[in-house]
């Protein structure tokens, strides 16, 4: 049912072609363009493995083979891209979303590092930074969290030993054929990379080489000091169960060899000699939380998001506000149906960039009114249906929770960074539009996995990527994930760095249950654009009728409104990116309601997502045409 807010209600826009498009919308299916894919529809009845890196895919794979479950590989997989560096490595974090049949619920697994002792604003300031901490280098560096997510979800739920799920990681430390994402990565970071010697040590294979002393696409690349980190781990692990210490107790036992033991301290005396501030206490005191995620129903369909750690409650604001709408009569793609999204995108964004921050440091977040239904339908009378409001901000949801904004001031007085012309579109007064592209897909893969016996695994790790911090010999590169953080809390006060606190992340896989059964497991790399492509894909599936595969490879729009969470948190309102087959009539109607478009073949990160047929028991995945992304099923 479409909702009607007094004068500023939808209102079709009159273009050429419209009455044509029309049409076609009437008596020709909405996916018709997406019905051809680039790749297959994975099928399977038994498991389900997807990630980011086919190598990757194929460790899950080989668990399956060895009577694991998808929590098995699903931490395999996570440690083969790992190894892989797949835009992260294995000092960055993870974010995970596990179904447990048993308990017939969805658990949130935080695994974000946090910020280490003397992280303080003045202690940036006085280093240099006005704002935000580094984009890279030792001081942009928060404690590892993807070991210690990964033992967790497999010491709580895997069947397999810690040396089962890291054999394939550990062969491909010995030496693997490095993909060209990786080896470019590699030659285009090199700068930065000359100025951390243990990094040189582990990226320079051809040192001499002065324009590109990285790695060939397909060359062996080999990580003795990373393969012999992970047999201490195993090493760890088979000591403690010839103790007589249980599974679960013997994967621990190797969680505290990396976070407390020998491997905590080669780690932290080769990040410090780098420059950074972790210390012993910081990896000790860590810890990983299982935890409820946030949720929102849309149409009868339970979507889960983890909370406001990271950037995951977006999507859920999001998709309360698109309820209200009759997007079906808007049409798939058309311009109001890309303008309503980009008009719910800024406002949940918005509040995103005020109001998001670490749950288990005060203030709290008022994520109870942020996901208000009557919060979502306050929210929409603000949107002008005939033009992009560059100017969108927060809302206040503590009246939706029956509580006063501590924040109100600041509130009134928080705004954009980019001036806007009413007749010319967008200053762009921030850079130029290659240098936001790259920050914007920078980082992050994605892990799903599913099985018959009714686990799924979601997860979007990230952080440490190339160019990072190698902490001396460990062969661990540093994650970069500081750099979410603010300085002043008038940019958000949730968010301001404070030892032993989590920033506020981008990263964010998705589940959702119909009639309390897996519905769709998905994730996605691409920083800001994550929940906006999230957003996309899910309606896809919901209204549009897609199949999972159509469902991924479907082009999206993106917003570049919202504030940015890396280097200098830029923001461009107005700025829509679409894809390049974009028809003339719907580029001229978004322009005539203030966008500054831009235009790509690529509008996404790579998504991969499982859907759950539940009529034939069986398994759908898709997995992107994007990137290096693949699936293995059976």
């Amino acid at each position: 049912m479409s909702v009607a807010f007094g004068s500023r209600s939808p209102r079709p826009v009159r273009t050429p072609g419209v009455a044509l498009a029309a049409l076609l919308l009437l008596v020709l299916p909405p996916v018709l363009e997406a019905q051809r894919t680039a790749k297959p529809v994975l099928h399977g009845r038994h498991w389900m493995a997807i990630t980011g890196k086919p190598l990757g895919a194929t460790a899950g794979a080989r668990m399956f083979h060895q009577g694991g479950n998808a929590v098995d590989a699903a931490a395999a997989m996570l440690a083969a891209t790992s190894t892989m560096w797949d835009v992260l490595s294995w000092g960055g974090e993870t974010q995970a979303l596990v179904y447990h049949p048993g308990e017939q619920r969805v658990i949130g697994v935080n695994a974000l590092g946090v910020a280490p002792t003397g992280a303080t604003p003045d202690h940036y300031r006085a280093e240099g930074h006005e704002n935000f901490p580094p984009e890279f280098g030792p001081l942009s560096a928060v404690t590892p969290g993807t070991p210690g997510g990964l033992m967790t979800m497999l010491a709580e739920w895997g069947r397999l030993s810690l040396a089962d799920v890291l054999q394939p990681s550990i062969e491909m430390a010995d030496g693997y054929p490095i993909e060209a994402d990786a080896a470019r990565r590699i030659r285009n970071t090199a700068d930065e990379i000359r100025q951390w010697p243990s990094s040189v040590d582990v990226y320079f294979t051809h040192p001499d080489d002065a324009e590109n002393p990285g790695p060939r696409e397909g060359e062996i690349f080999r990580q003795p000091d990373l393969k012999r980190t992970l047999e201490r781990l195993v090493e760890a692990e088979a000591a403690a169960l010839a103790r007589g210490a249980s599974r679960k107790e013997a994967i621990y036992a190797a969680y505290d060899a990396f976070y407390r033991g020998d491997i905590a301290a080669d780690f932290v005396a080769g990040a410090r000699a780098a420059g950074s501030l972790i210390t012993m206490e910081d990896m000790a005191n860590w810890q990983v939380y299982l935890e409820e995620p946030v949720t929102a129903n849309y149409k009868g369909i339970d979507v889960y998001k983890l909370t406001t750690w990271v950037q995951g409650p977006v999507m859920l604001q999001a998709l309360n506000m698109a309820e209200q709408l009759d997007l079906q009569a808007m049409g798939y793609n058309s311009a109001n149906y890309l303008h309503a999204l980009y008009q719910v995108m800024n406002l949940s964004f918005a509040d995103r960039d005020f109001y998001y921050g670490d749950p288990y440091f005060p203030p709290a977040e008022p994520i109870e009114g942020l996901l208000s239904k009557d919060y979502a339908r306050a929210r929409l009378e603000t949107i002008d249906w005939d033009r992009n409001d560059p100017n969108a901000g927060p809302g206040d949801p503590y009246p939706f929770q029956g509580e006063e904004n501590p924040f109100a001031d600041l509130l009134e007085r928080w705004g954009t960074r980019a001036e806007v012309t009413t007749e010319q579109g967008v200053e762009l007064s921030l850079g130029d539009h290659a240098a936001l592209d790259e920050d914007f897909y920078l980082g992050t893969t994605s892990v799903q996995a599913a099985d018959a016996e009714g686990w799924v695994v979601s997860i979007t790790p990230s952080g440490g990527w190339i160019p990072a911090v190698v902490a001396g010999e460990t062969g661990i590169g540093l994650s970069q994930r500081a750099q979410s953080f603010v300085l002043d809390e008038a940019d958000n006060p949730y968010n301001v760095i404070e030892p032993g606190k989590r920033p506020r992340a981008t990263l964010t896989p998705g589940m959702a249950l119909k009639d309390g059964r897996p519905f769709l497991s998905f994730a996605v790399q691409g920083g800001d654009g994550q929940d906006q492509n999230l957003l996309q894909f899910f309606l896809n599936v919901v209204e549009w009728d897609m199949n999972v595969q159509q469902a991924v490879e479907a082009p999206n729009m993106n917003s570049f409104q919202m504030r940015g969470s890396f280097g200098q948190h830029e923001t461009r309102p107005g700025r829509m990116l679409l894809q390049d087959a974009t028809p003339p009539w719907i580029r001229s109607a978004l322009e005539s309601m203030g966008y500054d478009l831009t235009f790509s073949e690529r509008t996404s990160g790579p998504i991969n997502a499982i859907f759950f047929d539940w009529e034939n028991d069986a398994f759908w995945g898709g997995s992107s045409h994007h990137g290096d992304d693949y699936g293995i099923a059976w």
